[in-house]
């Protein structure tokens, strides 16, 4: 596989807001803030909307980050293809993360032409901690002309 996405930065982040802009309901808190070969990193801001009781962020607004996370790097790595779907995810809380916002480190294993699998850290913005493990598993379509996608 080559080493350089098929999608800048600029074109990933274009394409998830105007494809998902559901990911903002409530305001932004979401940041893609890189892509590279086989992988991303996106920041997720530090909210009430996240905290469950306890004053911790919850579960689900974690899963939401590395799902988010690992769909960006797929996406930069095979082009626009909104139609590839999470099949399988794993976490790992590893312990309460603060009141800092969270960062996702997502690093593909495997692109092949049907699948993609990866991993996710998340860590607090201000530490290397890692509060969170998740792997996930997702499923490429066939191109529109029926074929299926081409991966470098």
């Amino acid at each position: 596989m080559s080493s350089t996405p098929l999608m800048s930065l600029a074109e990933t982040v274009a394409f998830l807001e105007r494809e998902f802009p559901q990911m903002h309901h409530g305001g932004r808190s979401y940041h893609l803030e890189a892509v590279g070969p086989l992988s991303a990193t996106m920041r997720m801001d530090h909210h009430d909307r996240f905290l469950r009781p306890g004053g911790t962020v919850s579960g689900p607004a974690m899963m939401t980050l590395a799902d988010l996370a690992l769909y960006a790097a797929i996406l930069a790595n095979i082009g626009p293809i909104g139609l590839a779907v999470t099949t399988n995810l794993s976490f790992n809380f590893l312990r309460k993360p603060g009141t800092k916002g969270l960062v996702a480190d997502a690093r593909l294993f495997k692109l092949g032409r049907r699948l993609a699998v990866g991993e996710v850290l998340i860590t607090e913005a201000s530490s290397e901690d890692l509060v969170c493990h998740a792997t996930g598993t997702y499923s490429i379509p066939p191109d529109k002309a029926g074929s299926v996608t081409p991966i470098r």
